[in-house]
């Protein structure tokens, strides 16, 4: 790809995106600023009861989730050898990396000291912590993931040398990936482990960390087939032959295997139930929502993904996909927020204010300036011609 693919809309500032995008930006500096002026009590309604808000629930919980596709794709291709998926690893790495990074960005929000979110490391370790163990491992699967993505950015350089290097290592930072993501992607549902007295049995189990884990993989598989939805749709001009002949297949193959971890996934949610004895709170208020997650976001979403493998229709799969992502959202804040504090008076309880869903939306939106400006601009989509023979 050349400059044959670079369209004028491409090489225009004011498109549609990058106005919407611009405004946005534009109006969260001044939240950005009042947040590190003023303190996380200038811009949310968290405090000591409602310690985690928005922030944890979507920026951190769902976001790590949603940016499982990295390891599950790069899992497939390189140690599973199913290469008719290749065409979908670097943009599932490109998309775990930014998933990773805004991660980050975040909770330099959410913490209410952000200079001292490296102490633990330095100053103080608590390595006997749950929390250690998930700030080590995301530290350290982002600096995987930034190798697993350099050769990219390394082809658009011109750095050869380096890039042979890091391609070298593919099959260890692959390896490496998948350890890391397995401990850190579990272990965030082992944190709620400590507060039975405050999240609601029914989302409350000994297998929490079974449940984010195993979920993770269906947020992981869903958002690469949503991912390239969206991609087909905005960069169809950047994409090669490669990369649009094996779009089905891969709808195909990932909606298979997200239809059976999505099974796997509301079998181990069942027995759950059963462990705990917990079928008498299903017909409360709360039980008929842990229902609405369960049926609706869990199982139906399976037995869609089956079906549109079983006809072959993409078009089902690709809706599905957005559906699973939602599901995950959804588990994520009833384990954070919904079912969190839930013998709390209604009065007491945390609701966002409207300035943490305004941050939240400005983080998104600068990741997604940040995947615009690198998908136009290295080979993410495509083979770059002077390597085509080294990939």
């Amino acid at each position: 790809m050349s400059d044959e693919t670079t369209t004028t809309a491409d090489r225009s500032l004011f498109t549609p995106f990058n106005i919407i995008a611009g405004l946005i930006i534009l109006a969260g500096l001044p939240l950005v600023y009042l947040r590190f002026t003023g303190g996380l009590g200038a811009v949310s309604n968290l405090d000591d009861s409602n310690p985690w808000g928005i922030w944890i629930a979507f920026d951190l919980l769902t976001g790590v989730a949603l940016a499982a596709g990295g390891y599950v794709t790069a899992t497939a291709v390189e140690l599973f050898g199913m290469k008719k998926y290749h065409a979908a690893v670097r943009p599932a790495i490109l998309t775990g990396f930014l998933g990773y990074s805004l991660v980050v960005l975040a909770l330099l929000f959410d913490v209410g000291r952000p200079w001292r979110l490296p102490y633990p490391f330095i100053v103080n370790p608590g390595v006997t912590s749950v929390m250690f163990e998930v700030g080590a491992c995301v530290g350290l699967y982002l600096t995987v993931l930034f190798l697993e993505f350099s050769p990219a950015a390394l082809e658009w350089l011109g750095l050869r040398k380096l890039r042979m290097v890091l391609v070298r290592l593919t099959i260890l930072l692959t390896i490496l990936g998948v350890v890391l993501s397995t401990l850190h992607q579990s272990s965030l549902g082992a944190m709620f482990l400590i507060v039975p007295s405050k999240l609601h049995p029914l989302w409350y189990s000994p297998y929490l960390p079974v449940f984010f884990f195993v979920s993770s993989i269906v947020a992981g598989l869903s958002m690469v087939i949503f991912e390239s939805t969206l991609s087909y749709r905005n960069f169809k001009n950047k994409m090669n032959e490669e990369h649009l002949a094996s779009r089905d297949l891969i709808t195909l193959g990932f909606g298979k295997a997200a239809s059976i971890v999505l099974i796997a996934y509301f079998a181990i949610k069942v027995f759950g139930i059963a462990l705990g004895n917990h079928w008498n709170l299903l017909g409360t208020p709360y039980g008929l929502w842990f229902l609405v997650e369960l049926l609706g976001f869990v199982l139906l979403p399976a037995f869609a993904y089956a079906v549109g493998v079983r006809d072959r229709n993409v078009k089902l799969i690709r809706i599905t996909s957005l559906w699973a992502v939602l599901g995950i959202f959804l588990n994520r804040l009833n384990v954070c927020l919904i079912a969190f504090n839930w013998q709390l008076p209604s009065d007491q309880r945390y609701f966002p204010h409207w300035m943490e869903i305004g941050i939240t939306i400005f983080v998104v939106t600068i990741g997604l300036v940040v995947f615009r400006f690198i998908v136009t601009r290295m080979p993410i989509f495509y083979e770059h011609p002077d390597y085509k023979e080294a990939h």
